[in-house]
């Protein structure tokens, strides 16, 4: 049974639906943990993927940097800071990135929330 959400403009829901269409990428995302695993990924990223068995959308956004793509696609953002981490971004990134925000501009709002 699929249950319906009301929207949250700009947010992709992760769901029980979402958690079935993305189970390969967060498996490959929390495959990321070990150091063996992200440099066989950024020696040949394609055959990784494929060994993880991603579908065309999530291979595509891997390729294309695409974090919103990735969500979209099923990412969980907990599985999806693994493979920013390989990018050489944090979760105030991804923040940004699900916002529309730069990472400045998130910050701020951050701490304006925080006070």
């Amino acid at each position: 049974m699929t249950q319906h959400h009301p929207p949250i403009p700009g947010t992709t829901l992760f769901d029980g639906e979402q958690a079935q269409k993305g189970y390969a990428l967060n498996k490959m995302c929390f495959s990321f943990n070990s150091a063996d695993n992200r440099q066989a990924f950024k020696a040949d990223e394609a055959a990784y993927m494929q060994s993880y068995g991603l579908n065309e959308s999530q291979r595509r956004a891997i390729q294309n940097r695409d974090v919103l793509g990735l969500l979209a696609a099923g990412g969980n953002v907990y599985y999806l800071a693994k493979f920013a981490g390989i990018l050489g971004l944090d979760v105030q990134d991804l923040g940004a990135a699900q916002t529309g925000m730069t990472k400045a501009q998130f910050q701020a709002k951050l701490r304006a929330a925080a006070q």
